[in-house]
């Protein structure tokens, strides 16, 4: 029989040598990197390790009374804020440096954000508590416990130290209390920040719109609801509900700070937008109002993006690991949507230049139309014929556009042919007579109106019409040269001055047996009287709204 005493001997001390010296490293004071002086300093302080003189040595240059009061505080302070440390994210390099400034100083922050003041750093070869961390940590117990917890622990009766679940008694009651405050904060903050919102915006822009005042409602709501979170935020650390509890307490208050902070800055910009469309509906132009749904979707984008970004940073995500990913992903978006940010960019150019107003009428690139709408990639055009052009912003930005809505008058060019056979006298009046319509319009330019004999054509004596109308619109434009055509057709029929057709006339002006004769009246009275009844007739025939 074979005797396996040695073999368990030899296994023991194999199984043995390694939790022993597991052990002795866990319980001995290590100051070589950060890891090990955090770790140090932790350890000795829980419970079941309870040795706070350990403790206190991660404290460099106080007595060891002053020491260990510090490094208690420095646990309990982190406990209040629920800031569980991850030794898996802390260094364990003794050289290990952090950019501080444009230097590099052998320094390790544990919590950034939340407690910067709170780091070790290197001093000769061991590594302590920074001099910052010691000479601020009364400012932030002081801060996270303030005098009168201590007041309130003492008046405290046995009855209430009691623990249910952990918890005790006393905690439970002043816990209920916090949450009541903090609804009574949150309805007299609400009220609060309306009337100094509507203040301070009647203030600088003199405003009083009821759009505007809605909006400064919704906003005043998340406003209240961040002042009551801020309170709870305030109280909840000084009553030492243990680093587990605070740690999802405080989780859940900053992802609903964040949220409510998202939706501050949603109802800001809709503040801000209400009052550029005020703005916009004062100005003639519609290019403005067409900014307005571009303006709410890039700004609600760019708030829920960043918001996005917080809050993967509030479940662990380490903040350069998310904006590197977040750089490459949009790197890779932009080269895989070259014509999508190029069409972003010819939205932006155009808002920027205002080459058109939204219903100007505009040629370029062989598409003539009305601009409906211009949206965050394209523009859509209107042609005559009701068809719709979309064009690319980007291909817009660029073409040599032709933009008849920024005109400030319309011109209308055109030539009345008379008839071969009119006598002077009667070419002479009916020039005057057109001269005299187009002045008695109300929406025409009076300053640059040409009507002249200019012209022998291959059947008609032709008379230029050269005017401009008051309109930029090309609606109006055609019921103005409506109105102008009837008083002309009108002056012509009572003058009796024929229109030429286009067509060749043969004149026979005489034969053996019958002459000729052209029968026109040329009596310059009459001339005169018809001119002025003509221009009386249109004047009273010219809709109220040409007035």
């Amino acid at each position: 029989m074979i005797n396996n005493s040695p073999m368990k001997r030899l296994a023991f001390l194999f199984l043995f040598i390694p939790l022993s010296l597991y052990a002795q490293e866990a319980s001995e004071v290590n100051l070589s990197n950060p890891k090990a002086t955090i770790y140090t300093h932790i350890y000795f302080l829980q419970d079941n390790s309870y040795q706070p003189e350990n403790s206190a040595k991660t404290i460099c240059g106080k007595e060891e009374k002053q020491a260990i009061d510090i490094a208690i505080k420095i646990k309990r302070v982190l406990d209040g804020k629920g800031l569980e440390i991850d030794f898996n994210q802390i260094p364990r390099d003794s050289m290990y440096a952090d950019t501080v400034g444009y230097a590099k100083v052998n320094r390790y922050v544990l919590f950034p954000e939340q407690m910067p003041l709170i780091s070790v750093e290197k001093i000769g070869r061991s590594w302590y508590y920074s001099k910052e961390t010691v000479d601020n940590i009364e400012m932030l117990y002081e801060d996270v416990f303030p005098w009168y917890i201590d007041k309130i622990n003492e008046m405290i009766p046995v009855a209430g130290h009691k623990r249910i679940f952990t918890i005790e008694v006393w905690q439970y009651l002043v816990f209920f209390l916090m949450v009541v405050f903090s609804i009574v904060v949150f309805f007299i903050a609400k009220r609060l920040a309306f009337f100094f919102l509507k203040r301070i915006l009647y203030r600088f822009t003199k405003n009083r719109h009821n759009a505007v005042n809605v909006s400064l409602k919704k906003l005043a709501h998340p406003i209240s609801l961040l002042i009551s979170i801020w309170f709870v935020d305030l109280i909840l650390p000084s009553i030492g509900l243990g680093l587990v509890i605070n740690k999802w307490l405080f989780l859940s208050l900053n992802i609903a700070s964040t949220i409510f902070w998202i939706y501050v800055f949603l109802k800001l910009a809709q503040v801000f937008i209400s009052l550029y469309q005020e703005y916009a509906d004062k100005t003639e132009g519609k290019l403005d109002n067409q900014l307005i749904p571009i303006l709410r979707n890039f700004s609600t984008l760019i708030i829920a993006i960043v918001g996005v970004f917080r809050l993967l940073v509030l479940f662990g995500a380490d903040p350069a690991t998310v904006l590197a990913g977040a750089s490459i992903g949009g790197l890779a978006i932009a080269f895989a949507s070259q014509d999508t940010v190029k069409n972003l960019i010819g939205t932006v150019m155009i808002f920027i230049d205002k080459p058109f107003h939204i219903g100007d009428w505009i040629e370029g690139g062989g598409v003539v139309g009305t601009v409906e709408e211009v949206g965050f990639r394209s523009t859509r055009i209107r042609a005559a014929d009701t068809s719709v052009f979309q064009i690319p912003n980007s291909k817009l930005s660029e073409i040599v556009i032709n933009n008849s809505g920024l005109r400030l008058f319309r011109r209308y060019n055109t030539t009345l042919g008379l008839r071969y056979d009119t006598p002077p006298e009667l070419i002479d009046a009916f020039t005057k007579g057109v001269k005299e319509i187009v002045l008695a319009h109300p929406d025409s330019k009076k300053d640059a109106l040409i009507v002249e004999f200019v012209a022998f054509g291959e059947s008609s004596l032709n008379v230029m019409l050269n005017m401009y109308f008051k309109t930029k619109a090309w609606g109006t434009m055609q019921a103005y040269k409506h109105q102008i055509h009837l008083g002309i057709i009108r002056l012509a029929n009572e003058l009796g001055v024929g229109f030429a057709f286009p067509s060749t006339t043969m004149m026979i002006e005489q034969t053996p047996d019958k002459t000729v004769v052209l029968d026109y009246n040329i009596s310059k009275e009459k001339l005169d009287q018809t001119i002025e009844q003509s221009v009386l007739h249109f004047k009273d025939n010219l809709p109220e709204t040409a007035d």
